[in-house]
């Protein structure tokens, strides 16, 4: 998942929020030299990967990307998922996007120096362009990738991206709405996150209870 996702993916523990954000930036055991629920959103992360990765409908929706993406089909299927939560963020979420992104923001200055260089360099980019709420227009989704094809190995699909994502659209919001609900009730039965869902008065509450 991206960026978006495994921010949800967190619920309300600030650092383990931190550590989710950062998990691809922190490679086999130095999780180790973070605080503890920092490490703990971190594993978190790793899990939600892992999980993504495997399922079928994720698959099948990366198999739309391949032609021109090749094996990087499932970070654009990362990306264009993202597209779909963002765009129905109150069916998800008892927040705002807006102000959860703020919040987000905060958390990750306020734990800045925790941060891995990389994440340092590119946090900046994110909050001045509103990255995250950006994920739920076309354009927004649009530019990231067009971003990714300039900066990264991700090769220079975008236009390609956006044409299969309008073709396909309402099948590929469907695999995301089967697939999320999946990964949600995974997270939150085996990871102690509480989500604070539509509905859901107390932010205090724990997932076990």
């Amino acid at each position: 998942m991206n960026y978006l996702a495994h921010l949800y993916l967190s619920g309300e523990d600030e650092h383990v929020l931190v550590g989710n954000f950062i998990g691809d930036y922190v490679k086999g055991k130095q999780f180790q030299r973070y605080p503890l629920q920092v490490q703990s959103g971190i594993l978190l992360h790793r899990q939600i990967d892992w999980f993504t990765d495997r399922h079928a409908l994720v698959k099948d929706c990366g198999n739309r990307f391949r032609a021109n993406y090749g094996r990087y089909a499932g970070i654009v299927t990362d990306v264009i998922f993202d597209h779909f939560l963002a765009a129905r963020w109150t069916d998800y979420s008892a927040y705002q996007l807006r102000p959860f992104a703020k919040k987000v923001h905060a958390t990750l200055l306020t734990n800045f120096a925790l941060l891995p260089k990389r994440v340092k360099l590119f946090l900046p980019f994110i909050i001045q362009h509103k990255r995250l709420e950006s994920y739920a227009s076309l354009e927004g989704i649009h530019e990231s990738l067009a971003i990714m094809g300039r900066r990264t190995s991700l090769p220079e699909e975008a236009d390609f991206a956006l044409e299969v994502l309008q073709r396909d659209y309402e099948s590929i919001q469907q695999e995301f709405e089967a697939f999320f609900a999946e990964l949600v009730d995974f997270v939150e039965a085996n990871f102690e996150v509480y989500i604070q869902k539509p509905g859901r008065a107390d932010t205090t509450k724990k997932a076990s209870e």
